[in-house]
């Protein structure tokens, strides 16, 4: 399942629109990677929305 194990992010739906306005359904997902994190010298293997791996690269928690 596509579940950021971080920040919760999950699947979104909504609709694609055509150029004739014809609304058809669809399922947005988020980008999700396993990634290996240190936490207190423990590595732990989450999945994480791209997202959320930027914002740890940010706060400097992930190399």
């Amino acid at each position: 399942m596509a579940i950021c194990e971080l920040t919760g992010k999950g699947k979104m739906y909504g609709h694609n629109v055509s150029f004739s306005q014809r609304k058809t359904r669809k399922v947005f997902k988020p980008n999700i990677q396993k990634k290996t994190i240190t936490i207190n010298g423990q590595k732990i293997r989450a999945n994480l929305s791209t997202s959320a791996m930027r914002t740890l690269k940010k706060k400097g928690l992930l190399k």
